[in-house]
């Protein structure tokens, strides 16, 4: 009996995956819940599991392919006693000799472009043919991302000019010589992963999608910097890792979130929804690329309880071994760099959300504070946290008061682990 392996969802929105590598090739026999194959999506990676133990009877779908999900990627014969499909025998060239000469095909339709099924979704809704979309997925695929770009381009009219002609030998590529890139000798071409070209595909359309606002606070540490000192080691000793400054930044932006609630919102249609529950999505860096694990009820935890589970996440996306609900769901996003983080960055907004914060390192600098009511010119720990928000959904005033706000907590830093 064969059984039928499928792209099962792999979280919330997502419709469709890449496979990126497969790690049994037909004729191979496997256990149960032996990984079959390696598939990127825009939120995660994942490795499909063997649903029963057998043979791998036919792999459907060619590494760089990118189906929708309920789509077979493979099948395997179930049993001990199963072989793989043994190849059909080739035909005898006499035997090809005497077959009657085929008789010409009737003329066909040109055949559809090949398009991810996302792709094919958007181009409908746009009322897009995709004959006129050029692809640039493997093999010429088109994806969402194409059409686009063919779309905002068939929108833009072109700019008005004298006619003029061509220089001699550089053909008209439809768009101006300056975007494109002739290599090199010495240039190193590095092909993106799936999971780069999706983290891409996002990033262009949150831009395109959010008009983007960004202001940036400066924060005194010291009062974090006591806390932190005073409970490191007695943090440490009973948890086995240390306590970063993360969880104090996670800790106030829930509060603020909690008291600002046009923060933790998404825009739907011409509506937008402020969100009762606080999910705060942290981005990780990975050896694949960036993924945002979500602390799910952040405001329900306390500075201990978020540190734990910023911790646990972090870990274990490093290590892949996180389920595609964990990162589906986010509300808002905090972005930390680490001690690399420079003075400040604005960080491109994770689409449905219409706010991202994002740490800046923490350095000693000269300051004016005034002591016994005299200005004095001491050394404080700075941190600079920079918001982006959605001026679709936040205006100004919400936003700086907002960011102000978490300035407010961090530096009373009145906080109990």
């Amino acid at each position: 009996m064969a059984i039928s392996v499928e792209l099962p969802a792999l979280g919330e929105s997502v419709v469709e995956g890449t496979v990126s590598r497969w790690l049994v090739k037909e004729g191979d026999r496997v256990a149960v819940d032996q990984p079959l194959v390696e598939v990127t999506t825009d939120k995660v990676d994942a490795e499909i599991p063997a649903p029963a133990a057998g043979v791998v009877e036919a792999i459907l779908v060619a590494e760089g392919e990118t189906v929708e999900v309920g789509t077979a990627l493979a099948r395997i014969a179930e049993g001990e006693g199963a072989k793989a499909a043994a190849p059909k025998p080739a035909q005898p060239a006499a035997a090809r000799a005497e077959s009657p000469p085929e008789q010409p095909a009737p003329a066909k339709a040109p055949a559809e472009p090949a398009a991810t099924p996302l792709a094919r979704r958007v181009a409908e809704q746009a009322e897009v043919p995709l004959g006129e979309v050029e692809g640039s997925g493997a093999g010429g695929r088109i994806t969402k991302a194409d059409v686009e770009r063919h779309t905002a381009r068939a929108a833009t009219p072109p700019p008005e000019r004298a006619a003029a002609p061509a220089p001699t030998g550089a053909p008209d590529r439809g768009r101006p010589a300056y975007l494109g890139y002739t290599l090199q000798p010495g240039d190193k071409v590095i092909p993106m992963t799936p999971l780069r070209r999706l983290v891409a595909e996002h990033m262009v359309l949150s831009k395109r999608v959010s008009p983007h606002v960004g202001t940036v606070a400066e924060i005194d540490m010291a009062g974090v910097v006591r806390v932190r000192d005073a409970h490191k080691r007695a943090f440490a000793d009973a948890n086995g890792y240390p306590l970063s400054f993360l969880p104090f930044v996670v800790h106030a932006a829930v509060r603020a979130l909690r008291e600002t609630p046009r923060l933790n919102a998404s825009v739907v249609d011409d509506a937008i929804v402020e969100k009762k529950d606080i999910h705060m999505g942290i981005a990780v860096e990975t050896e694949k690329g960036l993924v945002v694990p979500v602390v799910r009820h952040a405001d329900r935890l306390s500075l201990a309880g978020l540190a734990q589970a910023v911790e646990d996440l972090a870990s274990r996306a490093r290590s892949k071994k996180l389920s595609p609900d964990e990162l589906k769901g986010g509300t808002f996003t905090l972005s930390n760099p680490g001690r690399h983080g420079n003075l400040y960055g604005f960080a491109i907004i994770n689409q449905p959300q219409v706010g991202i914060l994002r740490m800046g390192e923490i350095v000693k600098r000269p300051v004016v504070r005034e002591i016994d009511g005299e200005d004095a010119i001491v050394v404080r720990p700075i941190m600079h946290l920079a918001l982006s928000y959605d001026h679709r959904a936040v205006d100004g005033a919400p936003a700086n008061g907002f960011l102000h706000r978490i300035r407010e907590l961090l530096e009373e830093a009145e906080f109990d682990l």
